[in-house]
């Protein structure tokens, strides 16, 4: 089983690798690592909304902001989301702490991913001596978002990018051009429908 074999391998490297969603976004793309249960993965959630927090089902989950926010989230400003990631710094740098690779996952152009990553980045730095390796995996907003929403994203990517080692970034956009294809496939795969009559 490769599986099996992989996670030998993971076992004998004794790497601790974290994957850390920050906002609204990441947490939903840690909420749905969790259903899958990726193995020799730690995960953690971090958001200033409460409400959505609760929702997730990640084993470690740090409230941004909890007085500058009050678990009422960023209201989509990004300087209140790295406020309130510097809030909780500390429990941040513990959740964070010997790790060998930090994954950060988010949405730019809202206000609590954007704002945050950055901090959490650094922050997985200094928990660790400047040692781990840090990568954001980030969407970038639909053009139909609007200009807020962009230039939100390119001042939270421009802070993420001198705090952390590798940015990939995902336009939303270009996976909205993969979605036609994708589900013309899955029509051309499914059985045809008689027609009633």
């Amino acid at each position: 089983n490769d599986d099996a074999e992989l996670e030998a391998v993971l076992a004998s490297l004794k790497t601790n690798i974290k994957v850390v969603g920050c906002g609204g976004g990441g947490c939903n793309t840690i909420n749905r690592l969790a259903e899958e249960g990726i193995p020799g993965v730690e995960l953690v959630a971090c958001n200033t909304d409460a409400q959505h927090l609760l929702a997730i089902h990640a084993p470690r989950k740090i409230l941004l902001g909890r007085r500058l926010t009050r678990g009422l989230g960023a209201g989509a400003l990004p300087q209140v989301g790295e406020q309130a990631a510097r809030e909780a710094e500390d429990e941040i740098k513990k959740a964070l702490a010997s790790s060998d690779m930090v994954f950060i996952t988010l949405g730019l152009g809202g206000g609590t991913g954007t704002g945050s990553a950055s901090v959490v980045a650094q922050a997985a730095k200094d928990a660790n001596g400047g040692n781990p390796l840090t990568i954001a995996v980030c969407t970038l907003p639909f053009t139909s978002e609007g200009l807020v929403r962009g230039e939100n994203a390119a001042w939270g990517l421009e802070r993420l990018r001198a705090s952390i080692d590798t940015v990939i970034t995902i336009p939303n956009d270009r996976l909205l051009e993969l979605v036609p294809r994708c589900r013309s496939r899955r029509r051309s795969r499914s059985p045809t429908r008689s027609s009633p009559g």
